[in-house]
């Protein structure tokens, strides 16, 4: 059993990023890695009226070799009020958006520089919601090959790799606002505003035992 897990940091992160967390005391955010682009790092996926939306932070020099940790965000396309629009528009009649509209509220009120703050302080929001307590803490250099008791899921949680959450999430179906079919691996936020305090309860129902 490990009991460390090294990931990438993501953008409002889906559930299978949280039902990995399970079981684990340390959590290795990769720093050091160049950033990959049409990943969760800069995007998440919402449940809409219409359809699953997607939700992504414009970035400066994405197609440049940047490590993930240093690459800025592109503020001058005003991303942060189109997303607090989406959220509140997708979730605003959601069961526990009022209990936790504020926290989000002031995270897209900021002008953050790199994408890096702006994932963890959100990340840090969800973990605090969801009850997840682990140690924190970033790669010092970029290993391809990890050794020792720490769980490597770099970039396995990937919109163009659906196949591999087959192997590490196993969709556990929640109430959703829209439509008639359970769509699954949706942000957590998707889970917080539908679920509320229960939403722990369903990240560890989606572990694939």
């Amino acid at each position: 059993m490990h009991n460390s897990i090294l990931i990438e940091l993501q953008y409002l992160p889906s559930i299978a990023f949280f039902s990995n967390l399970q079981g684990k005391e340390k959590l290795i955010l990769e720093a050091q890695e160049f950033f990959e682009k049409q990943t969760y790092r800069n995007r998440c996926h919402l449940l809409s009226s219409q359809q699953i939306e997607i939700l992504t932070v414009p970035l400066q020099g994405a197609n440049k070799k940047i490590k993930t940790k240093d690459i800025k965000i592109d503020n001058s396309q005003k991303w942060n009020k189109k997303h607090w629009r989406s959220i509140q528009t997708c979730y605003g009649k959601s069961p526990f958006f009022e209990f936790f509209a504020d926290e989000f509220k002031v995270i897209y009120e900021k002008n953050y520089k790199f994408l890096w703050d702006l994932n963890m302080d959100l990340l840090t929001i969800c973990l605090k919601i969801t009850g997840q307590k682990l140690k924190i803490t970033e790669s010092v250099s970029y290993e391809k090959n990890i050794l020792g008791n720490v769980m490597d899921v770099r970039s396995l949680i990937h919109p163009k790799k659906p196949n591999y959450l087959n192997q590490f999430y196993k969709p556990t179906a929640y109430g959703q606002n829209f439509g008639n079919n359970f769509e699954p691996n949706l942000s957590v936020i998707d889970l917080l505003m539908n679920e509320g305090p229960n939403a722990r309860n369903v990240i560890r129902q989606s572990i694939f035992k």
